[in-house]
């Protein structure tokens, strides 16, 4: 038998539904920045992200007591198609789900970016100058084409990943992708920005 911290997700996921309840710990330990960042760069404040958050895994928690998990090989798309439905319905509730407002206090400095680029130290400072510029612009694009264009550059998902967590076709994932690149080209020229990396 495999010990606890050799589980994969999802054998976690079923673990905890049989009554494990170390399984959830790990599985939180394991998941909760990956899905408070996302959170967090949605909603852009501090403190609903954080409300978001305990609320989507209250609805994890209750999902898998409900026997509504089965092990597809896919436990983190299914946990990140709940917080998507969790910020979706916030959004509502606010009326605002076509635009989410720039803030000066979120500027994404919780988005790892070193891990991403490899080079020498002068291209380490231009790239970390293109990746901030980069950020700038993904702040401004309407809340629907952030979301895809974080979860593809951020969190590496496939479209058809992106496509199912946020419940909309692979042609729209990739039609929202598209319009956030030509949104961000147009800033980038507009403002005299090089979008390139060495």
């Amino acid at each position: 038998m495999k010990k606890i911290h050799e589980m994969t997700d999802e054998e976690l996921a079923l673990a905890y539904i049989d009554g494990n309840n170390r399984a959830f710990d790990l599985l939180l330990e394991r998941n909760q920045s990956r899905l408070f960042s996302y959170i967090l760069f949605v909603v852009r404040r501090h403190d609903v992200a954080n409300d978001l958050f305990q609320e989507t895994f209250v609805k994890i928690i209750t999902k898998l007591q409900e026997n509504k998990y089965t092990d597809s090989g896919k436990f983190r798309a299914w946990m990140m198609r709940i917080a998507h439905n969790v910020i979706m319905d916030w959004f509502r509730t606010k009326k605002n789900d076509r635009i989410v407002e720039p803030s000066e206090t979120n500027d994404l400095s919780n988005i790892s970016s070193r891990h991403l680029l490899e080079s020498n130290i002068e291209d380490f400072y231009v790239n970390e100058q293109v990746l901030a510029d980069v950020k700038r612009m993904m702040e401004l694009l309407p809340d629907t084409q952030r979301e895809v264009a974080y979860m593809r550059f951020y969190q590496c998902l496939s479209f058809k990943e992106i496509a199912e967590t946020t419940g909309v076709s692979i042609n729209t994932a990739l039609g929202r992708m598209r319009y956030a690149i030509l949104n961000m080209r147009r800033m980038a020229k507009e403002n005299g920005v090089v979008l390139q990396t060495d």
